[in-house]
């Protein structure tokens, strides 16, 4: 069993009297980003340590709790073992940090011998400034994995104690694993802020690495750039995921139409960009935890691009073509349901990539061509996919 202890105690350097955990961060807060990367691995109960319960404070923590957990405020290491569960292995995120739901999961699904504390550390104490050492060459990097008796001891020192300090220090001399912070994940936003301004600084370098984490090659190397240079004027506007969709919403139309009536060159074209639209639409989704807007839009993207290839094959008014355009669709949705992301190779094809494979064909006038070329590509993409699946039975 997984339990989660979030830190909500310090101050914003430049915000007095409001805790860093009540940052915005991504269209809510960073207690409730931590709180939701804890969710995604697996943790069943929270404990939130707080000096003080401000409104914001509260309001995080119900929403929090609004995601079916448990969850709880406390204002001490004894309170703290109160309400966690005696068993659970307990995960802790620093006061102020910043990671990725892939670091968080590496230490939830860690296993060191004999049930030993687990510790995130870093050698690059620049990339972390204020947190301790807990070896000559050794920064803890924000993230820890204990026991619950490692909290009971903390309980039975002194009140005036730190805790967060005194649950690392426990920790460490009691001979927790340390496990080594990747570089590459510094570098993806993995830090602590105490100030509003970089705070959002971090924020765009999570949404960063999680849009560039992408596998296909169309997401990876066309989709991902342009939503970083994208996500922070739309996350600095506050500009809401639904009317982002709606916007890509009908350039997809407008895409569709012109292809229904012939302009198949400009219609696939307007097709890609409301595709492009709606994968970083996606992404702004994740990042505010809309997941029913996330799976709308990503619904739309293949919906969009199967119609983009029957409406090709109709337009064009050969029979060859519309049923070249259907095995497009049919062996298409058969390979992205097959190809999960575990097994997903770059080369593979996906929603985003047969409209953009299409155009070419389009523009030189062999719609046919195009669509014959695009059904081999998902076929073979689904061959791969079922070779990758057996060789996992």
């Amino acid at each position: 069993m997984l339990a989660g202890l979030l830190f909500a105690i310090d101050d914003a350097d430049d915000r007095p009297d409001t805790p860093v955990a009540t940052l915005p961060f991504g269209g809510a807060t960073l207690l409730e980003f931590q709180a939701r990367l804890l969710i995604a691995a697996g943790v069943s109960q929270i404990a939130v340590v707080v000096a003080r319960l401000t409104p914001e404070l509260i309001g995080a923590v119900n929403r929090i709790g609004r995601r079916g957990i448990a969850v709880d405020a406390v204002r001490s290491a004894a309170e703290a073992v109160a309400k966690l569960h005696p068993l659970a292995s307990v995960l802790v995120l620093a006061d102020g940090l910043v990671t990725t739901g892939d670091i968080v999961a590496t230490m939830a699904d860690e296993r060191p011998c004999d049930g030993a504390d687990l510790l995130l550390v870093t050698s690059d104490a620049d990339a972390l400034p204020g947190l301790e050492r807990v070896g000559r060459d050794a920064i803890w990097a924000g993230l820890a994995r204990v026991q619950p008796r490692r909290l009971a001891e903390v309980a039975a020192l002194p009140k005036e104690y730190d805790f967060q300090s005194t649950l690392l220090r426990v920790c460490a001399q009691g001979g927790a694993v340390q496990l080594p912070l990747p570089g590459s994940k510094s570098r993806a936003g993995h830090g602590i802020e105490h100030d509003s301004a970089r705070l959002r600084g971090r924020s765009d370098a999570v949404l960063a690495a999680y849009v560039s984490n992408r596998v296909s090659w169309v997401e990876r190397w066309l989709v991902a750039p342009v939503a970083r240079a994208a996500m922070p004027w739309l996350v600095g506007r506050a500009v809401s995921g639904g009317t982002l969709a709606g916007a890509a919403g009908g350039v997809m139309l407008g895409g569709l139409a012109l292809t229904g009536w012939g302009w198949s060159t400009a219609g696939l074209a307007l097709v890609f960009v409301a595709i492009v639209a709606l994968a970083i639409g996606a992404a702004l989704a994740w990042l505010r935890d809309e997941a029913t807007l996330a799976r709308v839009q990503q619904g739309l993207i293949a919906g969009g691009a199967a119609l983009s290839a029957v409406l090709l094959g109709y337009a064009s008014g050969s029979l060859a073509s519309l049923i070249a355009a259907l095995a497009l669709v049919l062996l298409g949705g058969l390979a992205e349901r097959a190809a999960n992301e575990h097994i997903r190779q770059r080369w593979w094809a996906s929603a985003a990539a047969y409209p953009l494979l299409l155009l070419p064909f389009a523009a030189l006038g062999q719609p046919l061509a195009g669509l014959l070329v695009a059904a081999g590509y998902a076929g073979v993409t689904l061959g791969a996919a079922i070779e990758a699946l057996r060789e996992k039975l």
